[in-house]
Order: structure tokens, then sequence, then C-alpha cells
């Protein structure tokens, strides 16, 4: 994603308590990664308080992706969280949006968000 083109994709998360940033997805051979950002920044220590993501996935050709782990941390300046989580497989070669599910889990609750993310290098839409 070149943020210098389009606009980042953005939603509010946790009860609209966060605003999440998606910074950028990237395609590896055997999976892909969403970078991105929360502001505040998500608590960290208490396991009371603590924050789990989940993901799911699935492209316009139909495919679908799960989980394959990820990790945040709080920001050098602590003016938010940063973070990545990655899916696999890798996305497909014909898949041009990946449609991505975040579901948060905090406190035994669910607070998903839903996301379509262009996918880089696709090509373009014959149609």
């Amino acid at each position: 994603m070149n943020s210098s083109r389009t606009p980042r994709p953005t939603a509010r998360i946790l009860d609209g308590r966060h605003e999440l940033v998606v910074d950028g997805l990237s395609r590896k051979q055997d999976s892909f990664t969403l970078r991105y950002t929360v502001t505040p920044p998500l608590p960290e220590g208490d396991d009371a308080s603590l924050v789990l993501l989940a993901l799911e996935a699935r492209d316009d050709a139909g495919n679908e992706y799960s989980d394959w782990g990820g990790a945040y941390g709080l920001s050098e300046d602590g003016a938010h969280t940063d973070g990545t989580i990655t899916g696999q497989p890798a996305v497909a070669p014909s898949a041009r949006v990946l449609t991505v599910r975040l579901t948060f889990l905090r406190e035994g609750r669910e607070y998903p968000c839903e996301l379509d993310l262009e996918v880089p290098g696709a090509l373009p839409d014959p149609g």
C-alpha cells in the first residue's frame, strides 16, 4: 500500500475507544502480513486488560486465510501501539481485494472489525 496515493484504511475499535490504522499489507511466499497502529495505545502488562487479536480473511476470488500469529507493543514515543499480524497461506495471485476481519479480544468480549484492503502487486481488474 502506498499512503501517498491512497488513504490508509482505518476503523474505530474496542467500542470506539481506539482507532486502528492499517499501515501496510505485504505478501510473502507462504503468507501475508498486515502492519497497523492503534491510537491511543492498547493496554499492556495487566492480564485483566490484555488485548488479543485474531485474523480471518477472504479474497475476492473466494479463497480463505487464517491467523498465523502476530505481535504488538508500545511505540517508542508512547503515543500509539505498533503491531503486525500474519495470515496464511500466501495471497492467491488472482486476488485483488482482501477482506480482513480482525477480532480484538478483551476481558472475555470480542470486538470485530472488517476492512477491505487492496492487494499489493495485484493485476488490474480486466472488466
